[in-house]
């Protein structure tokens, strides 16, 4: 368990057939609102008016709840 948990990868076999995996869990680390909005500024700025003509194109036009 402590190669485990200093994250290895072991295979649990029966028989000598592979029937399971053990490993770590993966943890998720949350990001700062901050730290999104400096990664994201650095991207082009959406064309919105492309955007609305490539749904066009393919769902057409006449869209149920198109207000």
């Amino acid at each position: 368990m402590d190669a485990v948990e200093a994250g290895e990868t072991m295979i649990i076999t029966r028989n000598g057939v592979p029937v399971a995996q053990l490993g770590p869990i993966k943890r998720y680390r949350l990001t700062a609102v901050s730290e999104l909005r400096q990664a994201f500024a650095a991207g082009p700025d959406p064309d919105y008016a492309a955007m609305r003509a490539e749904i066009d194109a393919y769902f057409g036009e006449d869209r149920i709840g198109d207000d």
